[in-house]
């Protein structure tokens, strides 16, 4: 027997003091990347499956929720990232010439979970930069990144650098159908070296040693000299690694506080970027707080193929590891007809104080908030003073 209460499995409510935590980060969030020239959108939490799958790829097909619209009888879908609607905003809507910042912050839904305790609904933070194919844009949007996860307490911060090029250089010539590269892709995300051996024995053999090399190749600086060494002699190879060493250096310069690593077989969202990707870790998770990249040819579908770099993250899950905040500071407040008692509490609230009113019979229950004044009455006047 079903019960009424019940949800579908990875999906939950969001109680008084998580709700309070994720809204303060939504907040500062969007007020840090205002503070950077972004400026705020919100796409339409559904839309016409072709639109909002353009240039995505099968992960992205997979995540996403069907139905059928009983207006058009057309497929719509319920969109599992924000990313290729703020290109098409940027593309068909905006049209604007030369650099366009915008950020967004909105739910989006997933038909499987990304993880064993991760959320299907997730609240999604992101900022994206359009029309600058300089790494000036990637590195605007990792500091970006760092700068709000400092700015809300997380701790020993560690970004790793990739490069989409380097997987998509070293298997350059090799006929492999999307579900094959798929797989390997897959495999080589997941270091699985075995797997990875078995869907590519049918390379050419610098192929396969590049793909066997790339498994190594994570760590700290000494990596992107051994990709140098191990990795296919290919333009687009060194291309790929000199953009990543000066990332480095500028990362380094206004972040010294921050770890720098590489991963060069993390290819997390390999059809999605076109370019240089990064992941930001940091004290408490085992996944990655924040995830971006440069994705050039997401608007191309939308009749405008603009240089694009972004990130993105999980509000929701950032609010579980990032450090908890002092209950919010609090007047407590009688509940009584007197009008000056009604007048003193609603200039309080207008000054920005919160003021709990306690009704009757509930004088010892002021749940979350932290009531460390009272409005008492004195000599006829209510005032304002602090608890003992």
């Amino acid at each position: 027997m079903s019960s009424a209460w019940l949800l579908p499995e990875h999906i939950a409510d969001v109680l008084p003091a998580e709700a309070r935590r994720i809204e303060e980060l939504r907040r500062q969030w969007l007020d840090r990347a205002r503070g950077y020239g972004f400026e705020l959108v919100m796409p339409p939490l559904l839309e016409y499956l072709d639109s909002l799958l353009s240039g995505t790829g099968r992960e992205l097909d997979l995540k996403t929720f069907k139905l059928v619209d009983q207006l058009s009888g057309r497929t719509l879908g319920l969109r599992a990232d924000t990313t290729p609607q703020v290109a098409r905003v940027d593309a068909h809507l905006l049209n604007r010439e030369g650099v366009t910042r915008l950020c967004y912050c909105g739910p989006v839904l997933h038909t499987r979970p990304s993880g064993l305790h991760t959320s299907r609904e997730q609240l999604q933070f992101g900022a994206e930069i359009f029309g600058h194919a300089g790494l000036e844009a990637d590195l605007e949007v990792q500091e970006l990144a760092l700068d709000g996860l400092s700015a809300i307490g997380a701790r020993e911060l560690t970004i790793d650098l990739g490069d989409a090029r380097l997987v998509r250089s070293v298997l350059a010539g090799v006929p492999l159908d999307a579900d094959a590269l798929t797989e390997l892709v897959a495999a080589l995300t997941a270091k699985d070296a075995s797997a990875v051996q078995d869907l590519a024995r049918r390379c050419p053999v610098d192929t396969r040693d590049g793909l066997a090399a790339l498994l190594d190749l994570y760590g700290g600086q000494e990596v992107l000299a051994e990709a140098r060494r191990r990795l296919p002699a290919r333009a687009s190879i060194a291309a790929a690694l000199d953009d990543l060493a000066w990332l480095t250096g500028h990362l380094a310069q206004s972040n010294p506080e921050v770890r720098v690593g590489f991963d060069l077989s993390d290819m997390s969202g390999y059809a999605y970027y076109s370019g240089v990707r990064f992941a930001v870790y940091g004290l408490g998770s085992s996944n990655a707080l924040v995830r971006g990249g440069r994705y050039d040819e997401v608007g191309a579908v939308f009749g405008r193929n603009r240089p694009a770099v972004g990130c993105s993250l999980d509000l929701k899950s950032l609010a579980a590891v990032a450090p908890v905040a002092a209950p919010r500071p609090a007047i407590r407040a009688p509940w009584a007809e007197d009008a000056g008692l009604r007048t003193a509490i609603r200039r309080l609230r207008d000054a920005g104080d919160t003021v709990v009113c306690i009704l009757p019979g509930h004088e010892h229950q002021t749940q979350e908030f932290d009531c460390d004044r009272e409005l008492v009455a004195v000599d006829g006047l209510w005032v304002v003073r602090a608890l003992a």
